[in-house]
């Protein structure tokens, strides 16, 4: 890639004499013309016209213009975020759309709204936004006839079928949906719910489509203190659909037996905040979709359309916690990621659930698989790399375990200790597995949530077929609906509370330990925590940088169906002892954290070197990629400190 962009940029200074010219006193008459324009050629359009909005007059001044390379590696230089949306943007200005030798402009509120988007993105890499993106002076408004370039992203508006308008609220359509169909009903149920519902993206796909997730909660859009925070994921691997129509079903069953006065469905969600994400790979699930329901293949579509296994592409934190087990006093939660780590492909789509973990302090979620019938839980990466079956607990095994169980036995089939099914039995088991005993990989989301967060995720595999014929769907939809309902309540297990100085003032990153167990969880902004706890007795402390440490102890009866409320106040000490927290291990890695960059997606900027800053050199680390323009180099795009 970079030597095709330095090639391109090497043949800039004959620009000039690729130009068409015209005499004195000729004048020629602009008409449409097919865009030729390689990083322009999946526009929604056919034709644009030359001199473009920026007065180009040709295409080869396009193409050697700083204007088009910009356009051409804003991918590599945002790491895929808001991309392929800019290009087109971009597209939109620099290749206009043509109609009967007229050109459009483009639409001055598409612009602004991804302006606002992806400034962020902008200021992570320190480039100013592109004088060509000026939403005022090259977009035109909707009463002046403007047109939208990234039309094509939302895909082709589909034919709904024709229901019969005496259906009943609760009517929910059994059938495979398409991205355009998902994207419609999650957001027709949260219009009907709009008081307890909203949907909103996580980010992009690799190629443009937004991870939309559907939320439901008494205040849609806003954590509320107290109130648990959970997941559902579907569809992780493209070509294993159940999950997806799953939580789709889902979201239109919640919306319909809320409104219907379900006491189990208000009291679920007046007490907490749910997130379904249907799918995390809709790319690959449009591979998977055009071989049609019933095909049951392992490959096609499973993984991104990258190429890559998003179930295999997180950060292998697992290895880090068997590399420290062995050190006294490390901590065995809350693992940075590795620096390491970015030198590798990551795939937006796990940057852009690595954000979310990031933004909301998740406190339960589940993975939703196909191709088996069994719930697994963390580790799923087996203590010893050579053996790919061994049983590999965490500190919290009592407590997975209670979660998976909680899943597979209201599950009609999972339970069922008479049947074989599917590749493997694991009726003995009660159909539930620590993830690396059944088979042991690297790279996995559920042992990142445990490692990296405070959540704690399992994976449940939801049916033998991956891709299932439409007929079976009903079936499917009952036997798991309420193993899902089941599973998201256990959210309320264990305790929670806040942890607050002698003034009231919120401690935010405040450490709740349990004495036993190896794995402590943090406060949110408001000082608020969780903690999944199985029943029994407990020493529960809260330490905080700069507070003494607090220690109470804490009876979980068996029969308790509600996490207990157990709040602590610190006391400020002048010398913090240093002692008291486990943090030697954190000095291991750099500081810099490329998540941190990303809006919504992660961006990875290149490392400072030591002894320099951003704010002492001279020129942004990207510049490199403009330096062969000479005098025509996009001083516009350095932002004036």
């Amino acid at each position: 890639m970079v030597l095709r962009i330095l090639l391109l940029l090497s043949g800039l200074f004959r620009a000039t004499e690729l130009a068409p010219r015209c005499e004195p006193g000729q004048e020629t008459l602009a008409k449409c013309v097919d865009i030729s324009l390689s990083s322009c050629t999946d526009v929604a359009y056919t034709q644009t016209m030359y001199p473009n909005l920026l007065d180009q007059k040709s295409r080869q001044v396009i193409e050697y213009s700083s204007e088009y390379i910009l356009i051409s590696v804003l991918h590599n230089l945002l790491q895929g975020e808001c991309n392929p949306d800019l290009r087109l943007l971009g597209c939109s200005v620099l290749a206009p759309q043509c109609e009967k030798d007229k050109v459009i402009k483009p639409c001055r509120h598409i612009c602004e709204h991804l302006k606002k988007n992806c400034l962020p993105a902008f200021d992570a890499i320190d480039m100013a936004w592109p004088y060509f993106l000026d939403c005022d002076r090259f977009f035109a408004g909707e009463e002046e006839g403007c047109f939208d370039p990234l039309a094509k992203l939302r895909g082709e508006p589909e034919v709904e079928e024709d229901l019969p308008s005496d259906l009943p609220a609760t009517f929910i359509q059994f059938k495979h949906h398409s991205y355009s169909q998902m994207v419609s009903i999650l957001k027709k149920t949260a219009s009907r719910c709009s008081h307890i519902a909203t949907t909103y993206s996580i980010g992009r796909s690799f190629e443009g489509k937004d991870l939309f997730v559907i939320e439901f909660s008494t205040k849609p859009g806003r954590h509320e203190l107290l109130k648990p925070e959970f997941k559902y994921i579907g569809n992780m691997h493209g070509n294993e659909v159940v999950g997806k129509e799953l939580l789709i079903y889902l979201a239109q069953y919640l919306c319909s037996e809320y409104l219907l006065g379900n006491p189990r469905v208000q009291s679920l969600i007046n007490n907490t905040r749910i997130h379904l994400l249907p799918s995390l790979n809709p790319d690959g699930y449009e591979l998977a979709a055009e071989e049609g329901a019933g095909y049951n293949g392992w490959v096609i579509g499973r993984q991104t359309a990258q190429n890559l296994d998003l179930n295999r592409n997180f950060p292998d934190l697992t290895s880090e916690v068997y590399r420290r087990a062995g050190i006294r006093g490390a901590r065995l939660d809350h693992i940075p990621i590795p620096q390491s780590y970015w030198w590798g492909k990551v795939a937006p789509e796990t940057k852009a659930v690595m954000k979310w973990l990031r933004s909301i302090p998740f406190v339960l979620s589940a993975s939703l698989h196909g191709g088996e019938l069994v719930v697994t839980y963390p580790y799923d990466y087996s203590k010893h790399p050579l053996e790919e079956k061994m049983f590999s607990p965490t500190p919290d095994e009592k407590m997975f375990k209670i979660l998976a169980k909680a899943y597979a036995d209201a599950h009609p089939v999972i339970s069922d200790r008479s049947e074989i099914r599917c590749g493997g039995s694991f009726v003995r088991r009660g159909g539930i597995i620590n993830g690396a005993e059944w088979y042991s990989f690297t790279g996995g989301m559920a042992d990142f949530n445990y490692l990296h967060t405070n959540c704690f995720e399992i994976t449940v595999e939801v049916g033998c077929e991956k891709f299932p014929l439409e007929e079976e769907l009903f079936t499917i939809w009952h036997e798991n609906r309420d193993s899902l309902l089941n599973y998201m309540e256990m959210v309320h297990r264990g305790i929670k509370g806040i942890v607050s100085d002698k003034f009231g003032n919120p401690i935010k990153n405040a450490r709740i330990s349990v004495r036993g167990i190896q794995h402590d969880v943090t406060t949110a902004a408001d000082g608020d925590y969780w903690r999944l706890l199985p029943p029994g007795t407990y020493i529960i402390s809260a330490q905080a940088v700069g507070y003494s440490r607090v220690m109470k102890r804490v009876i979980l009866p068996a029969k308790m169906k509600r996490a207990g409320r157990v709040d602590f106040v610190l006391r400020p000490v002048e010398v913090w002892p240093n002692k008291l927290l486990r943090r030697p291990m954190e000095d291991a890695y750099d500081p810099y954290d490329p998540l941190e960059l990303f809006d919504p997606h992660a961006q990875h900027a290149q490392p400072e070197s030591q002894g320099g800053s951003a704010q002492v050199r001279e020129k942004p680390w990207w510049w490199s990629y403009f330096s062969s323009l000479d005098l025509h180099k996009p001083l516009w795009l350095l932002k004036k400190h």
